[in-house]
């Protein structure tokens, strides 16, 4: 499968202002199932970009801003290679077969930022931990109830809900999904990773399409024997080769697309813009 995607993200503010450093996480996490043929990336014209990899090995792109502006654009042109993947697709170690995994020590010492609960939420007992249960159905179960339980609603912008605030207003964005889910399978036992990309819908029907126009969240779960497994709330599976992993870490605003501020003497009203094409070649 080839894939073309096409991301363009505008901050329009109503005078000049200068800006911080700016971390850009957009470009493809590569594996044996995913190639890069192509990748432009542009922003302002004066800034100076450094690449590199950060704590969680994401591609970034550290970007410096000389001169104050009116505008600052991300533009991002991508071609892709992609290889048909079974999520289903493993094997999972003996302590792993029943939740909650017995990880082992070496496995623990990694894993440790992946288990914290800064702040338990009271879960409903579908999501609550229980008595041991086989990994992969209970798994699927808690995805479910939370795909076929909490309403879906489109929101750009805003901080991410925690567990407590979704499960109290019933709705969310897919940021929010996914916060519920790495809450639920973290009480369970299970090491949890937010992660964040691109999502190619093209063979869904229109009114079930919901990563089609902006960037989508989702989570990976450690599985021994399985590795990072990615699971995706908002839809109600696991994550296949449609998925397009840009970044993953343990926060929100580790794995946000675009992090950065504006300096000013005073509050400076602004807009924000963002399109997204993906585009399946035949």
């Amino acid at each position: 499968m080839k894939l073309i995607i096409k991301k363009e993200t505008t901050y329009t503010y109503a005078e000049k202002v200068s800006f911080s450093p700016h971390l850009v996480r957009i470009f493809p996490r590569v594996d044996l199932f995913l190639k890069v043929n192509n990748v432009h990336f542009e922003t302002t014209t004066d800034a100076n970009i450094h690449y590199r990899r950060d704590l969680f090995d994401n591609l970034i792109a550290q970007c410096f801003y000389t001169t104050a502006s009116e505008t600052l654009i991300f533009g991002c042109h991508l071609e892709l290679d992609i290889h048909e993947r079974n999520p289903f697709h493993f094997l999972l170690d003996s302590h792993a077969l029943q939740i909650p995994c017995q990880y082992k020590a070496q496995e623990l010492a990694a894993l440790q930022p992946y288990l914290a609960i800064p702040e338990k939420t009271a879960l409903p007992a579908p999501l609550a931990p229980s008595n041991a249960r086989p990994t992969v159905e209970t798994l699927v179960n808690i995805n479910s109830w939370i795909f076929e339980n909490i309403g879906y609603e489109q929101r750009l912008e805003s901080a991410t809900l925690t567990a407590a605030e979704v499960l109290r207003k019933g709705s969310g964005c897919c940021r929010d999904f996914s916060s519920l889910l790495t809450e639920a399978l973290r009480q369970n036992g299970v090491a949890t990773r937010l992660a964040s990309g691109f999502v190619w819908e093209g063979d869904k029907a229109e009114e079930e399409k919901r990563a089609s126009t902006s960037m989508h969240a989702w989570v990976e779960a450690y599985l021994p024997g399985a590795g990072w497994t990615g699971i995706d709330p908002t839809n109600g599976i696991l994550c296949d080769h449609h998925f397009v992993t840009t970044a993953v870490g343990s926060q929100p605003q580790e794995i946000a697309p675009i992090s950065g501020s504006y300096y000013s003497n005073q509050p400076v009203p602004s807009e924000f813009t963002t399109q997204l094409q993906v585009q399946k070649l035949d």
